[in-house]
């Protein structure tokens, strides 16, 4: 937690400075408590630094794209010559993306996560796929991260300006 602590001010610091006045000073403290809230609910002091990471690349305003391959990045495992994702490694995914709906009663159940990993490696005879792979099934919206998308078109959504006016 420590750790997170330190890098979240370092984060937002940057942040603050190049945009001045847009980020609330105690924006770390918040993100470290609802990050504990999320992967450490029983106080233990310790949040998996890939978990943390899979949070807020799914809370951050990048492109839905950007943050698929960011996912892709953080859980891949290398080959030696190409990075692939593992079912397992899927399921950790799953896993700590699911805590962002759970902490406001929306999670769904470890079966959820079993149906969407099977769903992404069906067809594949390999233990492993390629980025190319898990991208276009997470851009085939899979139930069990819908609300991530969902979440993206509504603040894409907040920045929309009509030039148009009523009479």
């Amino acid at each position: 937690v420590q750790q997170i602590s330190g890098m979240l001010m370092e984060l937002f610091q940057r942040v603050r400075s190049e945009k001045p006045g847009q980020v609330d000073p105690r924006a770390p403290e918040f993100t470290l408590s609802l990050l504990a809230a999320m992967y450490d609910r029983s106080g233990t002091g310790y949040i998996k630094i890939r978990s943390a990471a899979a949070a807020l690349i799914a809370l951050s305003g990048d492109t839905l794209l950007a943050k698929y391959r960011a996912f892709f990045q953080f859980y891949a495992v290398s080959d030696g010559k190409v990075a692939l994702i593992t079912r397992s490694a899927l399921r950790s995914l799953l896993t700590d993306l699911n805590q962002i709906p759970g902490i406001v009663g929306e999670s769904c159940t470890p079966s959820c996560v079993e149906i969407a990993t099977h769903s992404c490696f069906h067809g594949v005879l390999k233990s492993a796929i390629a980025e190319e792979k898990f991208i276009s099934w997470l851009r085939s919206e899979p139930a069990v991260l819908l609300w991530l998308p969902t979440c993206y078109r509504l603040s894409a959504t907040e920045m929309v300006c009509h030039q148009a006016r009523c009479k």
